[in-house]
């Protein structure tokens, strides 16, 4: 909704979206050397603190030229985070607990996915965008506070480090495996996409209110937090692949069924149930990750494998925005339903993994 106010036009605000995503991929790779030889929690931290000062920015600011500037510097702290963070979580788990602390993680990060819509919905209704903004600045003072404050340990610091950025990249797609996983990982980054960029500015066009778009987004994590759990454990004990086909075939199903309706609410409901696809797809697709990496493997493919989130985040954006500009909006659900199609008969080719 930030974004539409400077461009009111959905297909502008997806393609603008797009620009910031191929920035994050290059982001992703300059984080090798960094993660490689400087503490993660420092990383983690100081990029709270950043990023806090960007939203109080934002709250401020009506000027496009400083919006840029300033999502450009989001963009690019956001990628440091989003590494360090992932690195942080595995060094502090060991292999039999890996899955099972996914699970937790991304119950508790969709714990924050139900409570910030909700609060957020009624502030946006209330005052607008710009409270949004410090309120989230001031809960990332706060997590910069918190993690000051845990001592958190810091593993697996390399002296020599990677600095041939292209040739981590091919090196990475060099195994077919980390290449099947980075589509099938790409794949969720993609469905949300629908979710949270382009299905609360259709709920907009329908005549809703943004009090419409925080109930919308405070429901969709709800079949996350209750299934992520048990479906990380079961995986880790049972496999993986099969949480795979099930979780993209969900979706694939329901975007299907979207095509065919024309009624909003619904639309809203069975979108919310295909959370639960996501939710066999979350924390296993990192899990896998990890399992079939060595310790230096880690620190040196897990921010290219991250731009999974960012390539595919780039083709969620892109596309539907191309597509909109010749057809109505309803074939966005067509194609992201063919999208999920595709990624349920791609996980096929993955080797079966347990922890």
């Amino acid at each position: 909704m930030y974004l539409d106010s400077f461009f009111h036009n959905i297909s502008e605000v997806g393609f603008f979206s797009a620009i910031l995503t191929l920035l994050s991929i290059v982001a992703y790779f300059f984080s090798i050397p960094l993660v490689e030889r400087t503490k993660k929690s420092v990383i983690f931290s100081y990029s709270l603190l950043v990023i806090a000062a960007t939203y109080f920015l934002f709250s401020l600011n009506s000027n496009l030229i400083i919006f840029i500037i300033l999502s450009i510097v989001l963009t690019i702290v956001t990628t440091f985070r989003i590494t360090s963070f992932g690195l942080i979580i595995k060094d502090a788990s060991g292999k039999s607990k890996l899955s099972e602390n996914e699970g937790l993680m991304y119950t508790f990060l969709n714990v924050a996915w139900i409570i910030g819509p909700l609060i957020t919905g009624y502030i946006l209704a209330k005052s607008g965008v710009s409270p949004i903004f410090v309120l989230a600045g001031v809960f990332m003072i706060l997590g910069f506070i918190l993690t000051k404050i845990s001592d958190l340990k810091n593993y697996h610091i390399q002296k020599k480090v990677d600095k041939d950025l292209l040739k981590n990249f091919f090196s990475f797609f060099k195994n077919k495996d980390r290449f099947i996983l980075y589509m099938v990982g790409g794949g969720i980054s993609f469905w949300w996409d629908l979710i949270y960029l382009f299905m609360p500015l259709y709920i907009l066009r329908n005549n809703l209110s943004g009090m419409w778009i925080g109930y919308f987004l405070f429901a969709v994590p709800i079949p996350l937090i209750l299934f992520e759990y048990k479906f990380s454990k079961i995986a880790g004990k049972k496999g993986f692949k099969k949480f795979f086909k099930i979780g993209y075939l969900i979706p694939a199903i329901i975007g299907l069924i979207c095509f065919f309706i024309t009624d909003i609410f619904w639309m809203m409901g069975l979108l919310v149930l295909a959370s639960i696809g996501m939710a066999m797809l979350e924390p296993t697709v990192e899990t896998y990750f990890f399992n079939i990496s060595t310790k230096k493997e880690e620190q040196r493919y897990y921010g290219p494998y991250n731009t999974k989130v960012e390539i595919f985040g780039f083709l969620g954006k892109a596309l539907p925005s191309a597509l909109l500009l010749f057809l109505p909006f309803k074939y966005i659900f067509l194609l992201f339903s063919g999208a999920m199609f595709l990624l349920f008969l791609v996980s096929f080719k993955l080797k079966e993994k347990r922890n």
